[in-house]
C-alpha cells in the first residue's frame, strides 16, 4: 500500500468506525430497555413471561440477518463497499426512530408486538450486512502488517455502540422516576435515531472505496474465484467461530444488566452504570488484543479466549450470586471484558482474511449472520428461558462453556493469516 493510500485510509475509516458506532447503538439499545418494552408491549403475563417476550423479539431481529447478509453483502461484493455501508446505515436508523413512536400494547392493542417485531426485522436485516460490510472495508483500507489492529476497531466501536446505549438507559434510569421510564422515557432512547441516523448517513456518502475492492474488479474477469463449495467451507468456518462470539456478546453485555438486577441485587440504574464500566474497558483492550495478534498471529489470542470460556464462566457467575453488590459485578464484568477482548481483537481481521476480496462480503457476512442469527440472538432468551425451568441463575454458563469447546476446535483448523498479504 502506497503513502497515498496510507493517508487516505486514515480519512475514510474515521466515518466508517463511527458510523458502525451509531450502527451497533440503534441495534443494542433494545436489549438494555428489554424489561421496561416487555412491560408495554405484553402487559398481560407474568415479569417472566414479559422478559421472555421482549427477549423474543430482541431476538427476531437476529433471524432475519442471515437474509440481510446475502443481500447486502452481495450489494458490497458487486456494488462495493460505500453502497452496502450506506444502506445499512439508511434502514437501522428508520428502524431505531420507528420503535420509539410505536404506539403500546394499551392503545392498539395485539398490533402493537406485532409491529414491534416488524421493527426488529428491519434492524436485524441492516444488521446483517453492516458487521461484515464495515469490517471488509476496514480490514481492506489498512496496512498490510495492521489489519489486526485496524479490523479491531470495528469491534471496538460495535462495543462503544452498546456502550452509548447503556449510558443513555443508565443516564435516564438515574434522572427519571420508574413511572416516567415505563410512560415515556424508554422512547428516548430510540428517537436519539433521529439524530444520529442523518450524521452517520452523511459521513457514509463521502467514502472512498478500499483500494483491494478496486483491484479485485479490475480483474473480476480474468481471476479465478473460489467455488461455491470452498466459499461454504470458508463461510462455515466464520459460523462455527461466530457462535461463541456471539453467545459471549450478548450474553455478558446486552443480558447482563437484567441479570445482575435480578440475581446480584443492583438497582436498574447501577447495573447499567457497572454495564457501561465493563464496556470501557472492553473498548480500550480490544485494539491492544489486535495490535498483539499482528505481531503474536491471530491463533494464539483466539484459542486463549476460548479456553477462558470454558474455564471461568461458572465461577464468575457463582460469585456474583454468592456475593451480590456492585463492587463484586463490576469485578467480574472486568474480567469478562478482558475475555471477550482475546476474541474481539483478533477476530474481524482473523474472519476477513479467510476470504478473498472478490466474495468476502457476502460470505463472511452469510457466516457471521447465522452464527448469531441461530445462537447469538437469542442468548438472552435462552439464559432467561435455562434459569427459569433450572431455578439455578448459574445454567446460562452451561450454555456458554459448551459454545467455547466447539470453538476451540474450530479455530485450531484457521490457517493463521497474520503475516500473509490479502488475497
Amino acid at each position: 500500500m502506497s503513502d497515498t493510500q496510507k493517508n487516505l485510509g486514515k480519512k475514510v475509516m474515521l466515518p466508517a468506525i463511527l458510523g458502525n458506532l451509531l450502527e451497533w447503538y440503534d441495534f443494542a439499545v433494545y436489549g438494555f430497555l428489554a424489561a421496561i418494552i416487555g412491560k408495554n408491549f405484553f402487559p398481560n403475563a407474568n415479569e417472566i413471561v414479559q422478559l421472555l417476550s421482549a427477549f423474543a423479539a430482541f431476538g427476531v431481529g437476529f433471524l432475519v440477518r442471515p437474509l440481510g447478509a446475502v443481500i447486502i453483502g452481495r450489494i458490497g461484493d458487486l456494488k462495493g463497499r460505500k453502497t452496502s455501508l450506506t444502506l445499512t446505515m439508511f434502514l437501522m436508523a428508520a428502524g431505531t426512530v420507528a420503535i420509539g413512536c410505536l404506539p403500546t400494547f394499551q392503545s392498539i392493542g395485539l398490533l402493537a408486538p406485532i409491529l414491534l417485531v416488524l421493527t426488529r426485522l428491519v434492524q436485524g436485516f441492516s444488521a446483517g450486512g453492516e458487521w461484515a460490510g464495515a469490517t471488509a472495508f476496514i480490514v481492506e483500507w489498512a496496512p498490510e502488517k495492521r489489519r489486526g489492529f485496524f479490523g479491531s476497531l470495528q469491534q471496538s466501536t460495535v462495543a462503544a455502540g452498546l456502550l452509548m446505549g447503556s449510558l443513555v438507559a443508565a443516564f435516564l434510569n438515574s434522572v427519571l422516576t420508574a413511572e416516567q421510564m415505563l410512560d415515556w422515557g424508554w422512547r428516548l432512547p430510540f428517537l436519539l435515531g433521529a439524530i444520529l441516523g442523518p450524521v452517520g448517513l452523511y459521513m457514509r456518502r463521502n467514502l472512498e472505496e478500499t483500494p483491494a475492492y478496486r483491484e479485485a474488479k479490475k480483474v473480476e474477469h480474468t481471476a479465478v474465484k473460489p467455488s461455491t463449495g470452498a466459499a461454504i467451507t470458508m463461510a462455515s468456518k466464520v459460523f462455527g467461530f461466530t457462535v461463541l462470539w456471539s453467545i459471549a456478546f450478548y450474553i455478558l453485555l446486552a443480558y447482563m444488566p437484567t441479570f445482575t438486577q435480578k440475581y446480584a441485587g443492583l438497582t436498574a440504574a447501577n447495573s447499567l452504570w457497572s454495564n457501561s464500566l465493563g464496556l470501557v474497558v472492553l473498548i480500550l483492550v480490544i485494539p491492544l488484543c489486535g495490535h498483539l495478534s499482528d505481531k503474536w498471529g491471530r491463533k494464539p489470542l483466539l484459542i486463549a479466549g476460548c479456553v477462558c470460556f470454558i474455564v471461568l464462566p461458572y465461577l464468575l457467575f457463582s460469585v456474583m450470586v454468592a456475593s451480590p453488590g456492585l463492587t463484586t459485578v463490576i469485578c467480574v464484568q472486568i474480567v469478562f471484558a478482558l475475555m471477550i477482548s482475546l476474541l474481539s481483537g483478533p477476530g474481524p481481521a482473523a474472519v476477513a482474511e479467510i476470504f478473498p476480496t472478490s466474495i468476502r462480503s457476502t460470505w463472511m457476512s452469510t457466516g457471521y449472520a447465522l452464527g448469531n442469527a441461530v445462537f447469538g440472538g437469542f442468548a438472552p432468551f435462552i439464559a432467561t428461558w435455562l434459569i427459569a425451568n433450572t431455578g439455578s441463575p448459574i445454567s446460562p454458563t452451561y450454555y456458554l462453556s459448551a459454545s467455547a469447546v466447539a470453538a476451540v476446535f474450530v479455530v485450531l483448523s484457521f490457517k493463521e493469516t497474520a503475516k500473509e498479504k490479502l488475497a
